[in-house]
């Protein structure tokens, strides 16, 4: 028989996947599904080997080393048609790189732009959103590894589908629209609801508001009228919060229902073994910080010829050493000669573009 502290420490696994659903449903879902039902997402086995982890990273994982006791996991949002376009030729809209450090639980995330000019880890360089297309998702954290000094090994993908049922099974999330997004987001719900083979309610009014999962999903992708892709971010981080207070509403087996409905959605390289490791002692976690890459004081944009607007590195090493400082407290990382070299020819292949 379950006892009341169990039943407890289950409450407080469920709501902690809402509060990082758009970010970390993957796990959340991993996790209920696993205990709950037979079925299980569509799973990934990536070779570390293939990864390019620097073997200067894997010094700092050693005892003593600045990235010692954390976890770092790759999480791509895909604009994917189909389900097979969760394992390529699909764009990663959303990339982010979750960093949980095991022993106090706080977790920080830093969203990559997707029109960052980066290596796509094949010594190709381009927006990083094309790697996944490209690659999928082994590409795609080579991708991360080869331009940031990372040691990413795992990943999780998730698609329009997903992000709309978890909302609407919640029974929508409450958001302030402004004039601004009100003027694009019935554009985006056309969109989606085109890929998703579904009608859609416009929204008509600005303010604090109940939404929709067709409506909450458009309002993420929202990149027009100020801001492009650095306020869509902040826009998702908006969405996060709102989930995590309409959960916390929320009983627990509607919760469970909402897992379990959207386990088809998920692409990913974690199992049960990873999720429980990761969720054995739920009620410490948190996220501390927030951040995106490259540095707002990092950065530039331009068009960079046939490749269109691109977002640019103004200096790929300071970025990787605040990367560094912003995730581990390292405060006098030293970049690989990966990076180096990465840095050099993103300057090279820009500088002509951004003189004046």
């Amino acid at each position: 028989m379950e006892t009341k502290q169990s039943g407890k420490r289950k409450i407080r696994l469920i709501f902690f996947c809402i509060e990082v659903v758009i970010i970390l449903i993957m796990l959340g879902i991993l996790y209920l599904v696993m205990s709950h039902t037979s079925e299980g997402p569509r799973m990934a086995e990536l070779d570390p080997e293939v990864l390019e982890i620097h073997e200067d990273i894997q010094q700092l994982k050693e005892e003593g080393g600045t990235m010692r006791g954390y976890r770092n996991i790759a999480l791509f949002g895909l604009d994917a048609e189909t389900d097979n376009q969760l394992f390529k030729s699909s764009h990663s809209d959303s990339i982010m790189i979750a960093s949980v450090n095991l022993d106090t639980g706080e977790i920080r995330l830093v969203s990559v732009y997707r029109d960052t000019y980066l290596n796509l880890g094949n010594d190709k360089y381009w927006k990083a959103t094309q790697a996944y297309f490209t690659g999928g998702a082994e590409q795609a954290v080579k991708m991360l590894n080869m331009n940031l000094d990372m040691d990413i090994t795992d990943f999780a993908a998730v698609g329009y589908k997903g992000l709309r049922d978890v909302i609407d099974g919640l029974g929508g999330i409450y958001i302030d629209v402004d004039e601004v997004e009100l003027q694009h987001i019935n554009n985006y719900q056309i969109g989606v609801s085109s890929v998703l083979k579904c009608e859609y309610i416009p929204v008509k009014e600005t303010g604090y508001q109940l939404l929709d999962g067709l409506q909450a999903t458009a309002y993420c992708r929202i990149r027009y009228g100020g801001g492009e892709d650095y306020k869509r971010t902040a826009r998702q981080r908006e969405v996060l919060k709102a989930l995590e207070e309409r959960a916390k509403e929320t009983d627990l087996m509607t919760l469970t229902k909402v897992f379990n409905d959207c386990i088809g959605n998920i692409y990913t390289s974690l199992d049960s073994t990873d999720i429980l490791e990761l969720l054995a002692d739920i009620g410490k976690y948190s996220i501390v910080e927030e951040g995106g890459f490259p540095k707002e004081d990092l950065r530039t944009a331009g068009n960079i010829g046939a490749k269109g607007s691109c977002v640019i590195p103004m200096d790929l090493e300071s970025n990787v050493v605040w990367l560094h400082q912003f995730l581990f407290g390292d405060e006098g990382y030293t970049v690989t000669e990966s990076v180096k070299s990465c840095g050099k020819q993103i300057e090279e292949d820009t500088s002509r573009y951004l003189k004046k």
